[in-house]
């Protein structure tokens, strides 16, 4: 109420009478009444057409009418949005409000829009079709459009809102939008940083430089939030490699001389290195020792500091006290730097916290996840103790479930001081995907594989994927549903459905057709180890083929290296189920799952087959991989292990029980291309010197051994005259291992066996002992070579983050090999996401 106002009513009280006075305030005016206006007073609503009069008389509420008591209703019906001018004034006794709808919008348009679609630009304004049309509301949206644009590069932007009148008090609202050309970044900058490249920097924010591929990606636009999230991304990767004074002193965007974009600068004091000096937990929570909180603790004396080991450390603490039933204790790590030996002690102390509790949750922003998936993501609700801890805990599990754009988790007061209301922002954003892979080899051609996935189906966070694979040799289908939180609990459970069928190669001389499916039960035993649990049943035939029914000698020789009788035992056996059920422990610590840079992964497989079924084998396996920086972080040193054993029982001792290995193992080598093999086959088939040999060289067949083991060691670095933003890389590599031990069968009823000096009283064709091929044969209806020396390559690979997914190319020379063992020296993947 303005100033001469106030006077006026003063002066009317203080005269005694009932004084009226019409005050202008903006579009309306009002009345002002002396102390009260006679109870018969009634209030006349002139000018509605939508409005109801009893809907404006409701405002006024019920006489006497009090100059205050108008005040606030005139003010209310103003913030309504309903009306254009409200105008209250008294005549005889009675209340006049003439009042000015505002007109309805009858729809909300875009024009000239074509690099944003409409839907996301009606996602962003307040203005509704059948909603009253606002001043104030339209000028909000223009400037909504305009800061959408200038996120996306176009600074030059213009936003003109216009209404067209449709009768009847209806209007449709256009926006006339000017696009402008796109600014991107030009280029990006690092002044300071010694301990790191830039291009190892670029590859930790988030922002790019415009490239001959921006037309597939948005991150090369200049965007200040993204900057500033970027600044958090540099600080968070200095503190977690050792540099705890790290600062970003300033980080500036300017127009390029030439006017092509914006040249962003961070302006960076690295400091120090530190390394971790004393580590120590002191409890002033008597019930709680000290001594019982130190195995919680993660960081390690000697080891590079690192903020991440810190926040972890003070994590577990906190849920180790919560299970002692201190549900409101705090875990303060307090840093004392020691500037000569450059390490940094670390004491963790636990108190007592305030009583806070939880009032409720308020969850913002999700338009297609539901609730629920995100408030499973906390480990307290609404009416728990307040632990700012576990909420920054919930804060990066939800970052990490890949849903959301951004999540971001605040604090609001609540009804009492020791009530709190957190508040979830976050933003959906797209989680299917797609993703194309694929081999050649000039014997087996082209292959390829295509799968559909989505990982947040319907909302509800579940994982769904359908996939099929088809080339010249081979073709199948999967179906995959996961389930991350059964029955309420924090355990992955979903099951598989599949179908495959490879045709006969020169690799693997035999066709098998399997049908089956498999359950799944994964349980997290820490944030980085898992236990999983599985169970699959399936069915498998295996097919060779039949010489009577090729008429070429070049068709019958290549159907004649399907003819060993380990495979055709195989084949007698007929449709086999196989009942297996095994587990998983893994390990993960690796720093990023999709581009690991550091950290180690590590898994054992166990698998025992006989519950049921035709087959009965355990079979065990393990695998090592572990990731290290080198040269400031641009290049990723990656060592790997492997290894297995199978034994088999019983009746069964089929050869389809055995590892089967190639470049899985060793890089260079053919599918099935390592270990004990039939060379028998063609002499059994074809009475012939020179079948034999052809046998010898290029087709005997694979029958897989009981054994494996492989190491590998990889250099991937960066190609520093490309752009990064490029995302090519090269690699070089060096493999070993060997398979070996076939413990299947080598004699068959009925069937001749090489003895003497010869076979079938051939003298051309040699004893299986003298084929020169190994120290190790095993001798009967088959002639096997099998021994456990070492094959070795060495290669390079070209490996690019491609606008359509990760791609690589290998080529591999091998070093050492057996004479009977299969090469293949190129292969490619690849993959995408949309």
């Amino acid at each position: 109420m303005t100033a001469p106002l106030r006077v006026l009513r003063k002066l009317a009280a203080a005269v005694g009478i009932a004084a009226c006075v019409a005050v202008s305030a903006g579009a309306g005016s009002l009345v002002v009444a002396g102390p009260a206006v006679a109870q018969s007073s009634t209030i006349v609503v002139e000018g509605n057409r939508r409005v109801d009069a009893d809907t404006v008389r409701s405002y006024f509420g019920s006489a006497p009418y009090s100059a205050a008591k108008i005040d606030e209703a005139w003010k209310a019906l103003y913030a309504t949005g309903l009306f254009s001018d409200v105008q209250v004034t008294q005549s005889g006794g009675r209340i006049i409000v003439r009042v000015s709808e505002n007109e309805v919008i009858n729809k909300v348009a875009f024009e000239g829009n074509k690099k944003i679609k409409d839907e996301v630009l009606s996602g962003e304004v307040q203005s509704k079709a059948r909603a009253p049309l606002s001043k104030a509301t339209v000028q909000a949206d223009t400037q909504r459009i305009i800061d959408v644009y200038r996120r996306s590069g176009r600074m030059g932007v213009r936003v003109n809102p216009v209404t067209i009148d449709r009768g009847n008090g209806r209007v449709d609202l256009v926006f006339e939008i000017n696009e402008g050309d796109k600014l991107g970044v030009a280029d990006i900058k690092f002044v300071g940083n010694k301990a790191f490249s830039d291009w190892k920097l670029k590859d930790v924010i988030s922002t790019t430089a415009t490239n001959w591929l921006s037309f597939l990606k948005s991150t090369d636009v200049y965007d200040p939030d993204r900057v500033n999230s970027d600044q958090e991304l540099l600080r968070r990767f200095y503190l977690k490699n050792g540099y705890a004074d790290f600062r970003i002193l300033a980080a500036t965007a300017e127009l390029d001389p030439a006017g092509k974009g914006y040249i962003i600068t961070f302006t960076l004091d690295e400091g120090e290195p530190y390394k971790f000096g004393k580590i120590d937990v002191v409890s002033n929570i008597k019930d709680v020792p000290s001594d019982s909180l130190k195995g919680a603790v993660r960081a390690v004396d000697g080891q590079v500091y690192n903020a991440e080991m810190v926040e972890k450390s003070v994590e577990n603490l906190t849920i180790e006290v919560s299970k002692n039933g201190y549900a409101f204790a705090q875990v303060r790590p307090r840093g004392d730097r020691d500037f000569e030996s450059k390490k940094i002690n670390v004491l963790f102390v636990v108190e007592e916290g305030p009583r806070v509790y939880i009032e409720r949750i308020d969850i913002r922003g999700n338009t297609r996840t539901r609730d629920w998936v995100i408030r499973r993501e906390f480990d307290l609700g609404e009416g728990d103790a307040y632990n700012r801890v576990l909420v920054d805990r919930a804060e990066r599990r939800l970052r990490n479930l890949g849903y959301f754009k951004t999540v971001k988790i605040t604090n609001e007061p609540g009804s009492a001081p020791d009530r709190v209301i957190l508040v979830v922002d976050v933003e959906d954003q797209p989680t299917g995907e797609f993703a194309v892979s694929g081999g050649y080899s000039t014997s087996d051609g082209i292959i390829g594989e295509v799968s559909l996935g989505e990982k947040n189906f319907l909302g509800r966070g579940q994982y769904v994927k359908v996939s099929g694979s088809w080339g010249q040799n081979a073709q199948g289908a999967e179906f995959s549903f996961t389930e991350p939180y059964f029955l309420g609990y924090r355990l992955a459970a979903g099951f598989d459905l599949y179908w495959k069928e490879t045709q006969a190669t020169s690799y693997t001389p035999y066709g098998t057709t399997m049908v089956g499916g498999g359950l799944r039960l994964g349980l997290p035993i820490t944030d980085e180890i898992t236990f999983a649990l599985r169970y699959n049943l399936y069915q498998r035939d295996i097919s060779i083929c039949d010489a009577s029914t090729y008429y070429t000698v070049a068709l019958q020789e290549y159907c004649y290296t399907t003819t060993s009788w380990a495979v055709r035992q195989a084949e007698a056996q007929g449709s086999t189920i196989t009942s297996v059920a095994g587990y998983t422990l893994s390990f993960n610590g690796l720093d990023n799952n999709q581009n690991p840079t550091q950290g180690l992964y590590a898994e054992l497989k166990q698998d025992l087959a006989g519950l049921g079924g035709d087959v009965n084998f355990i079979r065990t396996t393990a695998d090592v991989r572990h990731y290290t920086p080198l040269m400031y972080g641009d290049a990723v040193l990656i060592l790997r292990a492997q290894g297995g054993y199978v034994d088999s029982w019983g009746d069964d001792s089929s050869m389809m029980n055995n590892f089967f290995m190639g470049p899985n193992l060793v890089r260079g080598f053919a599918p099935s291309g390592i270990g004990p093999r039939d060379v028998a086959a063609c002499a059994h088939s074809n009475n012939n010197t020179t079948a034999y040999y052809n046998c010898k060289e290029n087709n005997s067949t694979a029958l897989g051994g009981t054994v494996y083991w492989g190491v590998s060691s990889e250099i991937q670095f960066p190609l520093a005259f490309l752009p990064k933003d490029i995302g090519l890389k090269m690699a070089v590599f060096a493999d070993a291992g060997s398979v070996y031990d076939y413990n299947g069968p080598v004699i068959f009823p009925g069937v001749d066996n090489w003895s003497g000096t010869n076979f079938y009283g051939n003298p051309n064709i040699v004893n299986c002992n003298n084929t020169g091929y190994a120290t190790s044969n095993k001798v009967g209806n088959v002639c096997v070579v099998d021994d456990n020396i070492i094959r070795s390559s060495v290669g390079a690979s070209l490996i690019w983050q491609s606008p359509f997914g990760p791609l690589r190319f290998d080529y591999a020379w091998a070093l050492t090999k057996a004479d009977y063992d299969q090469i293949q020296e190129f292969r490619f993947s690849g993959g995408t996401r949309f």
